[in-house]
């Protein structure tokens, strides 16, 4: 499964490629909006840390097939990389996207919350769909469920799209999407130091510390190998 940061924030995004085997960004109107800062400046700098072979998905802000189109065409040229522009599902991103296949850009299609909408955008062409596990949640229905029947129905039916979980509280949730075969998660960088944290190996790590000290005192191992020659 492929961990993806859903964060427009420079500093925040060069921690977690840093420390954590990122596939790359996702962003969203709402997320670059939270920057405040120049649109185009800020998606040229997340390539730039992220690099080119990391996946940059950036969202499209228009509504009619058309203006979608040229958007992921600009985008694609500005950011360059491995590029994705991400489509909320309908008509006119449907239309859009079955337009970008033939061009060779690839789609994320986002906003999606019912198993047709996801067929509905693989079928059009999109390389990725994105199914919003908290909100499915939040209106009483069951995001895990939703992404596991999705998964399901492309293995079905010899679809080749992968299934991008979106909009997660929890680890719990990260971890359903996994135990279902989801392909991809992206999760804002607060839950990737959760997912990693427990207390019981922080424990650990102290108990190996203090029996190391006990023998062999502040000095590590590169310390002793210094020593040795």
């Amino acid at each position: 499964m492929m961990y993806i940061i859903d964060s427009a924030n420079l500093e925040k995004i060069r921690e977690c490629v840093e420390f954590y085997p990122v596939a790359g960004v996702t962003t969203n109107p709402t997320i670059i909006s939270r920057e405040k800062t120049d649109f185009i400046s800020l998606i040229k700098s997340i390539r730039e840390i992220i690099g080119p072979d990391r996946m940059l998905h950036i969202q499209t802000t228009a509504l009619e097939a058309g203006q979608i189109i040229k958007e992921a065409v600009a985008l694609k040229e500005i950011v360059g990389g491995d590029f994705y522009i991400k489509i909320p599902v309908g008509p006119e991103g449907l239309k859009a996207t079955m337009a970008l296949k033939k061009m060779g850009i690839k789609v994320t299609e986002t906003a999606i919350f019912t198993q047709q909408q996801a067929m509905l955008a693989a079928i059009a062409g999109a390389d990725f769909v994105a199914p919003y596990v908290n909100r499915l949640d939040n209106i009483v229905s069951d995001g895990v469920h939703v992404v596991g029947e999705i998964v399901e129905m492309f293995k079905q039916h010899n679809i080749s799209s992968k299934v991008l979980a979106a909009s997660f509280k929890t680890v719990e949730q990260v971890h359903k999407i996994a135990m279902v075969g989801g392909h991809a998660v992206t999760i804002n960088t607060e839950l990737f130091h959760t997912l990693t944290y427990h207390p019981l190996t922080q424990y650990a790590i102290d108990d190996f510390i203090v029996d190391w000290e006990s023998c062999y005192g502040k000095t590590d191992i590169l310390g002793l190998i210094d020593q040795s020659k």
